[in-house]
């Protein structure tokens, strides 16, 4: 049994110097974010430090991925916000103890879901509705922050209760704090939009000026702290800061959530570890497409689930497979996860040697950085794409994301599973059913409605491209009665199933039904292309026994059968 993973075996030296460097800069670099991040949780911001050490160390040596970066994310803080703000006030000693126990249950489930190979559950969300839950969570962080950006205090409530409150808190806005927020917003929407696309013009390459956004929040973010402090704007104009940071490591806390506590915990950590594997999963594996690797998804759930349950007992905060920390991960040379490791290590050091610098960080300064990371979630392209493709899908993306910002995370994304699951029965309750015919000269079967194909008169081929099932046989024997309709000299009918890929218990005595009542008015029923597996089902059924006539190979074979009992019409 091998103990060390995979890449440390067989770890190249060539990447050593690549990995440290990553590490390094990585380190540095989501410092603000790790603050932020636990700051939107409701979380005293150093534990958005202390879950960026041990936490990242366990993932990066049980996960799968190369490049991953684990650690406080957007989604997993706004859904811890969300879910335990209306119960303890945020950064209260029991706030942070149902933190820690959402931390635990949450990873103990996703730690379970990957010990019991269940990976592949993490693609029962269709992409549009992960979009749209992503949007939405990315419109409700904007709406938490709005209030450091204007530098009020308002009440945890709904979304428009939010709103209400800050629209009537308006003269309160504090000016300077206003200011700073708007400078900041500036300078960092337009490094992101303009500074990459202008790289060339100030002489520097696509990659150094990818960098060069990654590093601007920590730019900015110092920029603004000397300005704080030397025109001491938190004790002359009221600015929010940060405020005293505990010094030193924090302590390994052990501890058990009581009964009471997991009930309540039960489904906000059960939404929280799907939505957590679905995000972690479908980020590794994107990751690992650009960099031509494979990762295994019922492994990256143990690393994930064991990040969340060693982040409970050090940090009390939930962490998850960040987009923004992978991809900084990835822009700063990262080859494997001892990029990660040294990472943690070297913010081990910088949390050792004192984190009193900590306490003049203007709040303001953070929340932008949140809202600029939080609008760039936002996914209009996929919306628009979804919109052009499948309207269906587009109205799944919009619901979910419509549902988060208005009823909250958990039912958010309720509505959005209830919204894929109605558009695939409607799909599968509706299936495209089509008359087809022969192109002439050749083996081709097509949609007569498309081309121009020979039929035989009196006999109707009628291809159904769905399985056939309880929900869609009421579309399926109307489809029928209406071609023969319209046909009332039909004498065969053959039902092509190279689409179906299985027919239920009420779908064959359905077509049992049918081939009776064809019978009685003398019309026979074929069956053409069964499936092997719906064949070795039908096969000891009472359709297969009185089927009234073949069951063929194909359907020329049908075709050429039937059509010496009657001319070909083109």
């Amino acid at each position: 049994m091998q103990l060390l993973p995979r890449w440390i075996a067989s770890y190249p030296r060539e990447r050593l110097s690549d990995d440290l460097v990553a590490g390094v800069i990585v380190a540095v670099l989501v410092i603000p974010q790790s603050l932020a991040y636990a700051l939107l949780a409701g979380l005293p911001p150093q534990a958005g430090l202390y879950v960026s050490i041990f936490p990242v160390i366990a993932y990066a040596l049980l996960g799968s991925s190369m490049t991953q970066a684990v650690g406080p994310v957007a989604i997993t803080s706004i859904m811890t916000y969300a879910v335990l703000s209306p119960l303890e006030v945020p950064g209260s000693p029991q706030y942070i103890a149902l933190a820690a126990g959402l931390s635990l249950c949450s990873g103990v489930l996703v730690l379970a879901f990957g010990a019991l190979r269940l990976g592949f559950l993490s693609q029962l969300l269709s992409r549009p509705v992960v979009s749209g839950f992503i949007s939405g969570s990315a419109l409700l962080i904007v709406v938490s922050q709005l209030k450091f950006l204007l530098g009020v205090t308002v009440n945890n409530s709904s979304t428009w209760r939010v709103l209400r409150s800050l629209y009537d808190k308006l003269s309160q806005t504090n000016s300077t704090t206003l200011l700073i927020g708007v400078v900041t917003l500036t300078v960092l929407f337009s490094s992101r939009m303009w500074l990459v696309a202008a790289a060339g013009k100030f002489g520097l390459s696509k990659l150094h000026a990818e960098f060069f956004v990654r590093v601007m929040p920590l730019l900015v973010l110092v920029v603004a702290t000397l300005f704080v402090v030397f025109l001491n704007l938190d004790l002359a104009q009221g600015v929010a800061v940060v405020g005293l940071v505990p010094e030193g490591l924090a302590s390994l806390t052990l501890f058990s959530p009581d009964l009471e506590s997991i009930k309540t915990l039960a489904t906000p950590a059960l939404v929280l570890a799907f939505i957590g594997m679905v995000q972690n999963i479908t980020m590794a594996q994107a990751l690992a497409v650009k960099r031509h690797e494979r990762v295994d998804p019922n492994r990256e759930l143990v690393g994930l689930g064991t990040a969340n349950v060693v982040a409970a007992f050090y940090g009390g905060m939930p962490v998850g497979g960040g987009l923004s920390r992978s991809a900084i991960n990835t822009a700063a040379g990262a080859q494997t996860p001892l990029a990660s490791i040294v990472s943690a290590l070297v913010l081990l050091g910088i949390v050792l040697m004192g984190t009193h610098w900590f306490a003049r960080l203007p709040l303001v300064v953070l929340a932008a950085s949140i809202v600029v990371a939080a609008v760039s979630m936002i996914d209009i392209k996929a919306f628009r794409q979804a919109w052009s493709y499948d309207r269906a899908d587009a109205m799944a993306l919009l619901g979910t994301a419509m549902g988060v910002l208005l009823l909250g995370l958990e039912w958010g994304i309720a509505l959005g599973i209830g919204l894929s699951l109605a558009m695939l029965l409607l799909r599968a309750s509706t299936p495209h059913i089509a008359v087809i015919g022969r192109i002439a000269g050749t083996e081709h079967f097509r949609n007569i409605e498309r081309h121009g194909v020979e039929t035989i008169p009196g006999v109707l081929f009628l291809r159904i491209d769905e399985s056939l099932f309880f929900g869609n046989l009421n579309a399926v024997e109307s489809r029928l009665s209406t071609e023969l309709a319209r046909a009332p000299d039909t004498h065969d009918v053959v039902l092509i199933m190279s689409a179906v890929n299985r027919v239920d218990a009420t779908a064959m005595e359905v077509l049992t039904d049918i081939n009776r009542e064809l019978g009685e008015r003398r019309i026979r029923l074929h069956l053409a292309e069964v499936k092997g597996p719906v064949q070795d089902r039908l096969v000891n059924s009472p359709l297969w026994k009185a089927l009234s006539g073949g069951v063929h190979l194909s359907v020329n074979s049908a075709y050429e059968v039937l059509a010496t009992s009657g001319k070909v019409h083109t």
